[in-house]
Order: C-alpha cells, then structure tokens, then sequence
C-alpha cells in the first residue's frame, strides 16, 4: 500500500516495520514528530524523557536488554546528548539503536545553524541521511541491519524541509526480530580506561569496514548525465534541489551514507567528469572529504555556508538561471515572532520591562519575550542557561546587589535542564531570583507532555512532579505562585523577590491559551466613546489589538479575554477589570 507521508512520519514507519520496540526523546523542532508518529503504534513503548542525553542513555539500555531502540532529537539537542554518545560508539550495541537527528538549516526555529555530520565523524558513527519520505522509511530499516551487523549505534540525520515534507511512500508489514539475550560482557560495556583502551581499535576496524560496504552500498549511487563537462556529488535536499536544476544533464553522485564517506567511488566519479562540483548545506563536508583525497572540485566558493540552500539558488549556480526563469521576489513581507493572544506569559514579561529587569531567558515560546514591543529579555543560550548565567552574573557583580536580575524559565526546560541550574544557585547561595513560567505543557514545539503535567506520551495519566516541592526540596526556601493574568499580584511578587536576601523562585502559573481543555471567558469590547488613543494597551504586544482611527480595535476572532489590557487602560475603554498600579 502506497501512503502520503511526512518525512518524520515516515521515518517513524520505518522503525515500526523494522520492529523497534523502544523510544525515548525529548521534543525539539524539526524532529519532534518521528516521536508522536511512533507512539501510536502500539507495538512501541514511547516516551518523553526530561532531556535528550536521559533519552539516549534510555535507548542504550533498551538495545542493552535486547530490543531495538530509537531516540530523536534536534541538533542541539545532540550537544546535550553527546556525552553519551560518544562513549556507547565504543561499547557498540546489543540489538539495533537508531539515533535520529534533525538539523535545520536557516534556523527556522532554533538558536544557531550546526551540521550534525560532524558528530558522526567525531564520535566515528555510519549516518544515514534520506532525501524524500520513501529513503526515510527505507534508511530508517536499514540503520537497524547495520547496527547489527557492524555493532554501532547509527544516526540517522534528517533536516527541516525532509523532515516537513510529504511523499509517497510504500508502506511494509512489521518483522519483529528475536529478543536478543543480553550477555554479562565488562570488556565491551564498562568504559574504564583499561577497557575503554581496548575498544578504541575496534571503533577504528569498524569504520574501515563500514569505509568499505559505502563502496558498494546501493544507498550510494551514480545517476547518469547527459554531459560530462560537469558531475555533481550532493545528498538530502541539495540532492532534490540539483535533480529540479539540472534533470538528467549532468551525472550525480547521490549518497545516502554521509559518514564513513567511500573513497574509490568519489575517485572513480571525479575521474569521468571534467568539472567535480559538490552541493550541499551549510559546512563543506563532503567538499572536505574530495579535497583530502586529492581532488579539485568546486562547492563552498558557490554555495554558502550560511542559510539553508533553495531550488533558486542551486539552479542559479550550477547553470546560471532559474528554473522558472524568474528569480522570486525578495521583498516579501516579513511575519515576526509573537506570542498568541492571551498568552500567560505577556503579563509577566510586561511586569518585567516596567521593572527594567536585567532578563537572563531561556528556549521556549518565552522566547518571545525578547521581541518588541515587550522587548523584555537580555540574552538566550540554551537550554537552562538562563538560571546558570544568572546565577554566575549576579555572583561577579553584574547587577547592583541582585536587585534588578531575573532568570525566566519554562516548565518543560526547567524539567529538562534548568533543575541543576537551581542546584547551584541554592548552593553556592547567590542572591537570585528565578521565575518559572509554567504553561503546563511543552508549547514551543506543539504541545508535549513533560514531568510536570501528569500526563505521559501515549496520554495515559503519570507521577507528576510538583514544581513547589521539587524547588523547596533543592533548598530555595522562598518559593511563590502567581498568576501572570495579574499585573499588580505579579508586580508585587518581583519587587518583594528581588528584594530578598537569599535565592528565591516565583512560578507563573496558568495553561497555555492554545490548550484545548483552557476555557477561555469571551473577546472583550473596546469602548471607542472612552478611548483617548494613549496606546498604552500597545505596549503588551498582543496580536489582538490594533489602532484603527487612533482609537484601539480589538479583533474579536483572536482575544481570549484574558483581561491584561483591561488592567493598563485608565478610561474603562477596554472594558472594566482591576487597574495597574
């Protein structure tokens, strides 16, 4: 049977017709859907795990008990597992274990643009890396054969536009392999130094070998051309953008296997054509490998290194037009980052900028906090970075005695990352005051259940961690809830917290707006009799206001009445409700 599918809900196919039994991931934009998509099947335990370096330390004991396994993660969530990563490169594996990570050039939603093929080659693992739906099915089955055959772990590495784009797949039927017995075996798991010192020439023989299958392997193939003035090597999306540039012209070196790259193949292709060109995204590393083997070839000189590359692009630099023969418009209206109207976390972020608090933030839809009008944030990392910079910020002086530094958090990072922040805060005892915004689900990347909402993946009810406890049990004596639909409560409980002598931790509480259960009061009416045009509802940002005629307008297909605005207007134009101040 034949099926349109998402690249990441094919990959997720391939691990069900593979027989994977296990998966364990943290959500992160682009990859989180091979998680959701394999956690219906009911074949596979699923998971959320708090973060992913837990997720793949899952997995590993998974493929330790004898199943396959799977975890998923984005590129920057492979920085937070790498620790893992690399050492289980030298223990090798049991049953199967398929690592899935999505990069995602241009950075539509993440912090920094970073090429994963580098792990696979630091940390000496085979990486897969599909062009459409159908080789994500497909290389996601075959990454289990090599794992097996070549005792290793294998990435599979997919990208924003593979992993959010549809084709047609062939659909297969589940062979579930023989639980395989785990052996008692210290020389191969037990990474001491002795025996650490031991596996490392076999890491070394198993990439020769894998070297060797890239030779042959079907996944990397020459497609014939037309003329020889000029042969292509590019894999993934370069390879579709090249195929829509250029058809059957030139011949293509299409490689599916990015890392070991083969060798004599590379050669024997630059070999048949005059001209060796290499695309792809972002790093040259393909190119990298073509110059170490001697070979000239073009490839960073054309394609940058910066952004994620377009079917215009390629066209324009492989035959010098576009494929349309229109290059597109560049000046296409631009749709900025906002939070949704009756967001939780506006109020807070407002109360923040009127306290002109020094803002350390953090990953999540809080993130929006940076952007104007609330313009409410100072810097973002990572992950859990905002509780640690803040604390070592207010420990080197940055803020006149503590009285004007805050970190913001969510949740779900909190959960994931931000705990061992607070560890060291209540510690080393500085003097900081974190605030986590806890909307009760995992927003940013659409709505995951972590620790704290008492709800697991497959949506069965689970322990839910009380953040109140989890906080005081740390040792932050001085821990608070607010409601962030109030200004004066959340006011208040920044000034009194920043005053405190002694690390202190203020949670914002409420759900987010877009949750299906939150049941919302109704769209407020704007009053235009009573309304001056003072603007002062503007500066919170919400998407649901507008000045039409100076006077403001509420769009009563996006307000949810939460009622913040209400709470800055001084002439009852929005309504009635408690007054700031």
């Amino acid at each position: 049977m034949k099926k349109l599918l998402l690249g990441n809900e094919a990959a997720a196919r391939g691990l069900y017709e593979a027989g994977c039994s296990f998966v364990s991931s943290y959500p992160g934009t682009p990859s989180t859907e091979i998680t959701e998509a394999a956690a219906k099947y009911p074949e596979i335990y699923a998971e959320w795990a708090p973060n992913e370096k837990v997720a793949m330390e899952a997995a590993f004991g998974a493929c330790l008990a004898g199943r396959r396994s799977f975890c998923g993660m984005k590129h920057v969530g492979l920085n937070v597992a790498a620790d893992p990563l690399f050492t289980i490169s030298y223990t090798g594996v049991n049953a199967g274990m398929v690592i899935a990570v999505a990069d995602d050039a241009g950075m539509h939603s993440s912090q920094n643009e970073q090429d994963s093929r580098h792990y696979a080659k630091a940390a000496k693992l085979p990486m897969l890396e599909p062009s459409d739906s159908a080789e994500a099915l497909h290389f996601a089955k075959l990454a289990y054969e090599l794992s097996e055959a070549f005792d290793t772990p294998v990435m599979l590495k997919m990208c924003t536009r593979i992993a959010h784009s549809q084709s047609v797949v062939e659909l297969g039927e589940r062979v579930e392999p023989a639980v395989k017995p785990y052996e008692k075996n210290g020389g191969k798991y037990i990474m001491m130094p002795g025996n650490a010192k031991r596996r490392h020439p076999v890491v070394e023989e198993r990439l020769r070998k894998l070297t060797e299958w890239a030779e042959t392997a079907e996944i990397n193939r020459v497609e014939p051309g037309k003329d020889h003035k000029m042969g292509i090597i590019t894999s993934s999306t370069s390879y579709q953008y090249v195929k829509e540039a250029c058809g059957d012209t030139y011949p293509v070196l299409k490689l599916g296997m990015v890392w070991p790259l083969p060798e004599k193949k590379i050669i024997e292709f630059a070999k048949s054509v005059s001209l060796l060109v290499v695309v792809e995204e972002l790093d040259s590393f393909i190119e990298d490998h073509c110059r170490n083997l001697g070979l000239a070839c073009t490839g960073e000189c054309n394609f940058p290194v910066i952004d994620e590359l377009s079917p215009n692009k390629v066209a324009y630099e492989l035959t010098r037009s576009y494929p349309t023969g229109v290059k597109l418009e560049e000046d296409i209206p631009p749709r900025p980052p906002v939070m949704c109207a009756g967001c939780p976390h506006r109020g807070l972020f407002y109360t923040l900028k009127q306290n002109k608090c020094t803002v350390f933030g953090d990953i999540g839809c809080y993130t929006l906090g940076a952007v104007a009008p609330l313009a409410a944030m100072d810097t973002t990392i990572c992950m859990g970075a905002s509780i640690s910079g803040l604390h070592g910020f207010n420990k080197a002086g940055g803020s006149e005695d503590n009285r004007h530094s805050v970190a913001v958090i969510g949740d779900s990072t909190f959960m994931h990352s931000g705990v061992t922040g607070l560890i060291n805060t209540a510690y080393n005892e500085s003097h900081s005051t974190v605030i986590i915004l806890d909307n009760s689900i995992t927003g940013m990347t659409g709505h995951q259940q972590n620790p704290t909402t008492g709800v697991n993946l497959k949506g069965n009810p689970c322990t839910k961690i009380d953040l109140e406890s989890l906080c005081r049990a740390i040792g932050i004596k001085r821990v608070r809830v607010v409601d962030p639909y109030d200004l004066a409560q959340c006011d208040q409980a920044v000034r009194e917290e920043l005053a405190a002598d002694e690390p202190s931790v203020i949670i914002s509480r409420r759900p987010c707006a877009l949750l299906k259960y939150v049941k919302h009061p109704g769209p407020i009416a704007s009053d235009p009799d009573k309304c001056v045009g003072c603007k002062s509802c503007m500066k919170i940002g919400c998407p649901a206001i507008s000045i039409a005629d100076k006077k403001a307008v509420i769009d009563t297909t996006l307000c949810t009445g939460c009622g913040v605005c209400t709470q800055l207007c001084k002439f009852d134009a929005l309504g009635g409700g408690k007054k700031e101040g």
